[in-house]
């Protein structure tokens, strides 16, 4: 769902961008609360994966694709603020060494896919996690939480069309389309979201962000019979054990998916393209300044292979993502990762 220039007017765009950054500049403020020396690495993780995965467009209709937004799944892995965050540095890799996105319409993706997707996706996990408070819970809430953020990601840019659109078209029958096309991607996420973050809780729970306080306590018994409880080991914590041959193990899987499955993604066009084709207004579209790079369009327009392309784009997003998360962090004693 990746805005291209041209879509918008100047005063949407602009607005647009400053509220996306007024919200990334809330949550560098909120990640101190959910990372730490030994978690930030994680969050360096996830935005590489949602940058690889996103790489990976499916078939959901007759010649349209989807692909993962993946604001929901960042939420869950490493909380809201970081989440937010995660989302800003794939949307800018993106943009900048990709082509995908417009310059100008960086700040209106950043809010649609980055903080609209999180905000939803985390608001619908916790009811349900509140509800069920199980692994269960954990996995139904991430199916939901990614279900319905696509669909609301996909409304959110047709207010923002009928407001500073600049094509005249009917932004009833556009909402419509958007919304129809992006439930079914929403499916699609749904089921990443929920496969992902199922992996991550069988091998390591305690770096699912959202299913901390969960695990149920453990409970010790003297031998004078007296019970105590003792709280589960928190993420990050020396009983959890060391981070490092998970994160080697995710970055492998990373790679893999950015380097050989990328070769197997849809060319369909996306849900956002196949709309403004068939509602009139794709022509509005305008290039991208950065459209002749070598790695514009993941490649494909210098012909440098789109696996290339795609280990390139891990390899940024992960360090500048790593590098962010570990400013943004809460500073206290080192521990082993």
């Amino acid at each position: 769902m990746h805005v291209p220039d041209g879509f918008f007017n100047a005063a949407t765009s602009v607005s647009a961008g400053v509220v996306a950054a007024a919200g990334v500049a809330v949550c560098l403020r909120g990640a101190k609360r959910e990372l730490d020396d030994r978690t930030a690495p994680m969050a360096g993780l996830v935005a590489a994966f949602i940058f690889a995965v996103q790489m990976l467009n499916f078939p959901v209709a007759a010649g349209t694709s989807g692909h993962l937004l993946g604001g929901a799944l960042a939420a869950i892995l490493v909380g809201p603020y970081t989440g937010v965050l995660c989302m800003a540095v794939v949307l800018l890799v993106q943009c900048v060494f990709f082509a995908d996105g417009g310059v100008t319409a960086l700040g209106i993706n950043v809010l649609i896919m980055g903080v609209v997707t999180v905000l939803v996706g985390w608001g619908v996990f916790r009811l349900v996690t509140r509800a069920v408070r199980s692994r269960a819970g954990v996995s139904a809430g991430a199916f939901l939480a990614a279900l319905v953020s696509v669909p609301v990601s996909a409304l959110a840019f047709s207010a923002l069309f009928a407001v500073g659109g600049t094509a005249p078209v009917d932004a009833a029958a556009v909402a419509a389309a958007m919304g129809g096309v992006h439930v079914l991607i929403g499916i699609g996420e749904a089921l990443i979201t929920t496969a992902t973050v199922g992996a991550v809780l069988a091998v390591r729970p305690d770096l699912v962000y959202g299913a901390r306080g969960l695990s149920a306590p453990l409970v010790l018994k003297g031998a004078d019979g007296a019970t105590s409880t003792v709280a589960a080991p928190a993420a990050g914590s020396k009983a959890a054990g060391g981070v490092r041959p998970f994160l080697i193990g995710g970055i492998g899987v990373t790679l893999l998916l950015a380097g050989v499955v990328s070769f197997f993604a849809s060319s369909d066009p996306d849900g956002l393209e196949a709309v403004a084709e068939d509602k009139g207004f794709l022509g509005q579209a305008t290039d991208h300044p950065l459209g002749s790079w070598v790695l514009a369009d993941y490649g494909d327009v210098s012909g440098v292979p789109v696996g290339v392309a795609g280990l390139v784009g891990v390899g940024v997003t992960l360090l500048v993502a790593a590098a962010i998360a570990y400013a943004a962090r809460r500073r206290g004693s080192r521990t082993e990762v």
